[in-house]
């Protein structure tokens, strides 16, 4: 079979920093610090194999479930990577972008505001977009879209009979973000877990038993390799090959 290129864009769901942590009996704080080095590496990894858009699920709407304290060091936690990682990032000519609720009352202002000068400073970067998805959740941009195609329908703007899935399409999110061909998920677990719902229609999943803190730009390639040996027929069938009995194909 022959090898895909590498995917435009990759997905990543961040996983396992409390399991490294609780198994070196450390607290569950140092595995989210150590995942950040593990990042950074994957970053520059998808810079050197030429991906074009990475996504990496931060904070989800349902991690306000977990402890006061393990949110709270978690925003305190981003201001700090923003601060000391948005020149990093601009240097290496990288474009910051966030999806989801960060207008919730929940999410500290100067975490806004660090997001926001983050976007800012990179804005023109075209390199590579690194998107965050942070206080981000599948099925409330799904919402997000409904409301926006609800309130143009109402005000007249647009004719509901006409609504397709481009016009959906185009009130996520980041509408200019191309869906996934690539959803890498760590720790072991197999669920996509509210992560890019709709856009993840037709992405291959990879899902590696590695703990996020120790995944890397290897483990990357990896997982890209792995990518481009799978045939992708999006709702389609592969052509009959000679010789391989009755022809049929699944």
């Amino acid at each position: 079979m022959p090898e895909r290129d590498v995917p435009r864009h990759v997905g990543i769901i961040m996983d396992g920093n409390g399991r490294w942590a609780n198994a070196r009996g450390l607290p569950r704080t140092a595995g989210h610090a150590q995942g950040e080095p593990a990042l950074f590496d994957v970053i520059h990894g998808a810079l050197d194999l030429g991906i074009e858009w990475l996504t990496a699920y931060t904070f989800s709407t349902e991690n306000w479930n977990r402890s006061p304290e393990e949110v709270e060091f978690l925003m305190h936690f981003n201001i700090d990577l923003l601060r000391r990682r948005r020149d990093e990032l601009n240097d290496l000519d990288v474009r910051v972008v966030f999806i989801g609720e960060r207008h919730d009352p929940r999410v500290p202002e100067q975490l806004r505001i660090e997001m926001a000068t983050a976007e800012e400073l990179t804005r023109d970067n075209t390199t590579m977009n690194v998107v965050f998805a942070f206080n981000y959740g599948g099925r409330a941009e799904i919402v997000h879209a409904a409301r926006r195609l609800a309130r143009a329908a109402a005000a007249g703007k647009i004719d509901p009979e006409s609504i397709d899935v481009e016009a959906f399409a185009a009130r996520l999110y980041l509408p200019e973000m191309p869906d996934p061909e690539l959803i890498v998920r760590t720790s072991g677990e197999m669920r996509i877990s509210n992560f890019l719902l709709w856009e993840a229609a037709y992405a291959e999943f990879v899902f590696t038993p590695v703990l996020w803190p120790d995944f890397d730009r290897t483990e990357l390639a990896r997982c890209v390799d792995e990518y481009r040996r799978r045939e992708r027929r999006f709702g389609g069938a592969i052509d009959a090959v000679a010789g391989s009995g009755d022809g049929t194909s699944s």
